[in-house]
């Protein structure tokens, strides 16, 4: 996957958005050598995020099934939400 340094994104934005945008290219953001962050097309972050719902999908239904297993009572949202303080 190609680099670009942080100092030289600043000085070639629209470029480099535009390799990303319309080339779909995936671009590794360095500082100092290191790698930071990722630029990948929008089409790939949807991909991402679909997987990763489908991860949290299958990972609810495991809770659940071992939750009937163990014969446990789902709680509430609301008695969540009054231990968690959230309102």
């Amino acid at each position: 996957m190609p680099r670009i340094a942080a100092s030289a994104l600043r000085t070639n934005l629209s470029d480099t958005v535009n390799r990303v945008a319309y080339r779909g290219e995936r671009l590794v953001l360095e500082r100092r050598g290191k790698p930071v962050a990722v630029l990948i097309p929008i089409e790939d972050l949807a991909l991402l995020e679909a997987i990763e719902d489908r991860q949290d999908y299958e990972e609810a239904v495991r809770a659940l099934r071992d939750a009937r297993k163990r014969r446990e009572r789902p709680i509430p949202l609301a008695d969540v939400k009054k231990l968690l303080k959230l309102g």
